[in-house]
């Protein structure tokens, strides 16, 4: 099992939005950021601790110009914590172990999903393609994006 941390390496080599967005809870700007129309398969990531945290089978179009999904990957990867600032109050997600701002909970998500709208700062991610998850340590979710096997037992 990858051990998956924060680290000063890991800090120094974000850019100045990635820094901002997961270390000073800023947030991006809707619909000028990387993943927010998205659609190829894949996992999202914690920029500064690789761990895995969402899914493309789980994103959805939100309308609102940022990555939103109906659940995490892994619900050990993220943490849920109220949020009182900005005169509102709101439910914060961040990572487990990378301890980065994320994003905002909403639960305005749809409703045949479980009605809940993680909002999320492509700042914040890191896209691996699903081709791409064995190479990089991810190949435990391959399955997500295999093709259903058809049943070739004959009548």
């Amino acid at each position: 099992m990858p051990e998956y941390r924060k680290s000063p390496e890991h800090i120094s080599q974000l850019t100045d939005q990635q820094f901002r967005v997961t270390q000073r809870d800023e947030t991006e700007p809707a619909f000028a950021n990387a993943y927010w129309d998205n659609k190829a398969p894949g996992i999202y990531v914690d920029i500064v601790s690789g761990e895995p945290l969402f899914a493309s089978t789980d994103k959805y179009d939100s309308r609102t110009g940022w990555p939103s999904f109906t659940k995490p990957l892994n619900p050990d990867h993220v943490v849920t914590i109220p949020d009182s600032s900005h005169g509102m109050v709101r439910v914060e997600v961040r990572s487990t172990a990378g301890d980065s701002h994320l994003g905002h909970l909403f639960p305005d998500g749809p409703s045949d999903r479980g009605g809940m709208r993680y909002c999320i700062n492509s700042a914040s991610l890191r896209f691996v393609p699903a081709e791409d998850l064995e190479r990089e340590g991810y190949g435990q979710y391959l399955h997500l994006f295999e093709a259903p096997k058809e049943d070739t037992a004959e009548a």
